[in-house]
């Protein structure tokens, strides 16, 4: 039976609740790694939502579903069955777009494997919300119960909370990693410019020829040996360094 929201959260229970989400935003603030960071969000869903025995994030990417953050070992096991079985509340989730709620026994039908999985480690209850920034899914949060009533609609409006610091903690994390790829990517082609400078420098000295001459000898070189521009720069220079004639 499902009880009322003020005898399921006492002054006590909402003094905590606040802590835990302060203590979060702090965690989303800082620059951990993206699963620490979602190994906290975990916890906290785990604290404030009752009947959140378990939480793990399920976090999608291109090589498919895994999960990267859990409260306990045993429950990963259910998700990574439903994900070698391409089916179960955690990806109706994402597939849908929408929270499922899962008792166990009712499921064995529809989710064999996820049934099986989450009935030998004593899971009776199971709801998984999609973690989703403007259309683009990104994977779940699930939580785990052995009560077979467990998730009221309040657990789903708290859980809904803990959905979107996911969602924006993988979103900004996946943002920081495309900028510092660009950062790398611009760094690498400063480094191969100033390379590719120096070797012509070398070539106007060594053969008394002007910058587009000796720009054109540097690609002719890259053409013949198919090789990278900065390649043929670089080991001009490395040639230089070494007793011998400038090529």
């Amino acid at each position: 039976m499902l009880v009322n929201f003020d005898d399921r959260l006492p002054a006590a229970q909402l003094d905590e609740a606040s802590e835990a989400l302060e203590q979060l935003a702090g965690v989303l603030a800082g620059e951990q790694p993206l699963p620490d960071v979602l190994q906290q969000l975990a916890e906290s869903a785990s604290r404030v939502i009752l009947d959140a025995e378990n939480v793990s994030v399920t976090v999608i990417d291109a090589e498919g579903a895994s999960t990267v953050a859990a409260t306990d070992k045993k429950v990963v096991e259910i998700d990574a069955d439903q994900y070698e079985a391409g089916q179960g509340p955690c990806l109706e989730a994402v597939r849908t777009q929408r929270p499922v709620r899962a008792a166990v026994g009712h499921a064995r039908t529809r989710w064999p494997e996820f049934a099986a999985a989450a009935e030998r480690v004593g899971v009776r209850a199971y709801l998984s919300a999609p973690l989703v920034v403007e259309g683009d899914v990104l994977g779940s949060l699930n939580l785990y119960s052995s009560v077979e009533a467990a998730f009221d609609p309040f657990d789903e409006a708290l859980l809904r909370l803990f959905t979107t610091a996911a969602s924006t903690s993988i979103t900004g994390f996946r943002r920081y990693e495309r900028t510092r790829g660009l950062v790398a990517g611009l760094e690498r082609a400063l480094e191969s410019r100033a390379e590719i400078d120096q070797a012509k420098g070398v070539l106007m000295a060594a053969h008394g020829v002007d910058a587009t001459e000796a720009f054109r000898r540097l690609v002719e070189e890259s053409q013949t040996h198919n090789t990278k521009l900065r390649v043929v720069a670089r080991n001009l220079l490395d040639s230089v360094r070494r007793p011998g004639p400038v090529p």
